[in-house]
């Protein structure tokens, strides 16, 4: 495969985490993308699109490559990366699903159809991780139901496009609440970050 792209918004995101002070924020914020970038990198070349200093200083810490975020938005994000990578089949992982491991994004890749896409998608209908066969096949979609979209239009492609349960990849995190659910499952530097908010 070609590369996994991880788009990171920033420290000044999940403003949803509602009850922490700046500080505290941006550590788990933080946390969470390390937990992350500690499974991609493991897999394939990473490649994290950020204008947060702090996300690109953790992004090179783990090996990682760092292209900068246009702004935007997630699709605009991605598509920074994508123009720069081989035309080879690629993942693209959000940087809020801090219980993935290595294993999870191979059983995405395994359940990709030839050709086609996969996708794992939150509760909500988001895109928490995307399959593709190569760059060009990237289409703009993200955001509310998402993965319905995705699906669409794959499918007005004629490319097959299949939903992949993987609770790991499904378990994004977006308020507080969401924190204490994943708390025993969190990587490493998540349940650090969460052991100081005596969430654990």
């Amino acid at each position: 495969m070609g590369a996994i792209v991880v788009p990171f918004r920033g420290t000044g995101g999940k403003q949803r985490l509602a009850g922490l002070s700046p500080a505290v924020h941006e550590r788990v914020v933080l946390a969470m993308l390390r937990d992350v970038l500690g499974a991609t990198t493991q897999v394939s070349r990473t490649v994290v699109v950020t204008a947060d200093d702090s996300g690109r200083r953790v992004a090179e810490e783990a090996g990682a490559e760092v292209v900068g975020d246009p702004g935007g938005g997630q699709s605009a994000a991605v598509a920074a990366a994508l123009g720069l990578l081989p035309n080879d089949s690629l993942l693209i992982v959000n940087a809020d699903v801090p219980c993935v491991v290595p294993y999870d994004l191979r059983s995405l890749l395994a359940a990709t159809p030839r050709g086609g896409i996969a996708y794992g998608a939150s509760a909500d209908g988001r895109t928490n991780a995307l399959s593709l066969p190569a760059p060009a096949l990237f289409q703009p979609l993200y955001g509310a139901k998402s993965a319905k979209k995705f699906h669409r239009a794959a499918e007005e492609l004629g490319v097959e496009a299949v939903s992949v349960s993987i609770p790991n990849l499904a378990d994004d995190v977006d308020t507080r609440e969401d924190l204490e659910r994943i708390a025993e499952r969190a990587g490493t530097h998540t349940r650090a970050a969460l052991g100081e908010l005596r969430v654990t």
